[in-house]
């Protein structure tokens, strides 16, 4: 009686957890858009906004919004180990990450800083094995050279003539691997804790740690036009508070390596999203590079064949 009646409930409790397999794509489909938006924002302000004072504004801005929503849905406990990782998360992927990033478009081009912030999703993978225990599968691994070689394809045909400083490139490598850091601290967190909770504790972490800038960012919303006081409130809306909650969602239902490799799409729709919104036409050879970092990601996902066994 009392196996057949906990056997019954199984699966309800399974149909509970898991929701319909369209959500969690569409959730990463949607952020990955709004990521690519971000490029074009920040390559737009970086020319009248220091790093510091984009990033400490975005946050604020992306704090604020989620502390709402927080408000009105269920927060737990912290345990110190989440503690810990929470810092973790937000000090590395909301502080660092963010300026890092900033400052590196300043110093190198833009699609040069887009392929070197790549890294991070392979990053993620080994760091996912080592401490999460995922698998390494060779579908994963040949997803990501093919991905990656897509990246690299579309760094070079969108590369600017003007160089690149070392400065700009160990910027933009610290942004990856900051990045990395912080999503398998992310997808620890995920065990017990909302997305949401993650996401608001982190960027209120990104806001301490961009304190030291606070006296650039009164100097924009002072002086600052009401376009770039526009974008900063998007960017710090939509690619932050939105985008890293719909990503805290498709990460707690899918591997963190297989998950990070997706941004590599992230890339090809900034050059899609340049060439409608700035009429900058990406030449050929990115498309070419685009359709490799599809196929890489495409092979990620693809999963090992199950090996079957013979009952004798």
């Amino acid at each position: 009686m009392t196996s057949t009646s906990s056997t019954e409930k199984s699966p309800v409790v399974v149909a509970s957890e898991r929701p319909a397999a369209w959500l969690p794509v569409t959730a990463l489909g949607v952020t990955l858009l709004l990521w690519a938006s971000a490029f074009v924002a920040i390559r737009h302000l970086g020319h009248d906004v220091t790093p510091g004072a984009l990033s400490l504004g975005r946050l604020l801005v992306g704090s604020v919004a989620l502390s709402f929503l927080l408000l009105r849905g269920r927060r737990a406990r912290l345990t110190r180990n989440e503690v810990l990782l929470l810092l973790l998360c937000g000090i590395a992927w909301f502080g660092i990450y963010n300026i890092a990033l900033n400052d590196s478009e300043r110093r190198i081009d833009a699609a040069t800083a887009a392929m070197l912030v790549q890294i991070g999703p392979i990053v993620v993978a080994l760091l996912a094995a080592v401490f999460l225990g995922e698998r390494l599968t060779p579908w994963l691994l040949g997803g990501i050279a093919v991905a990656f070689a897509g990246v690299v394809v579309i760094g070079l045909a969108m590369r600017g003539h003007g160089g690149s400083d070392v400065s700009g490139v160990l910027l933009a490598l610290l942004a990856a691997v900051t990045y990395a850091v912080g999503v398998v601290s992310q997808k620890v967190l995920l065990r017990r804790l909302s997305g949401l909770e993650v996401v608001c504790y982190a960027c209120w972490i990104g806001v301490v740690v961009c304190l030291p800038w606070s006296g650039d960012l009164v100097g924009v919303v002072r002086h600052g036009s009401g376009a770039d006081l526009a974008w900063i409130a998007y960017l710090g809306t939509f690619p932050t508070a939105l985008a890293f909650s719909l990503w805290a969602y498709a990460l707690r239902h899918t591997d963190a390596g297989k998950q990070a490799i997706t941004t590599f799409l992230v890339p090809g729709i900034t050059a899609v999203l340049a060439w409608v919104l700035l009429d900058e036409v990406p030449p050929a050879l990115a498309f070419a590079g685009g359709l490799l970092c599809i196929f890489g990601v495409l092979l990620t996902r693809r999963k090992p064949r199950a090996v079957s066994t013979v009952r004798v």
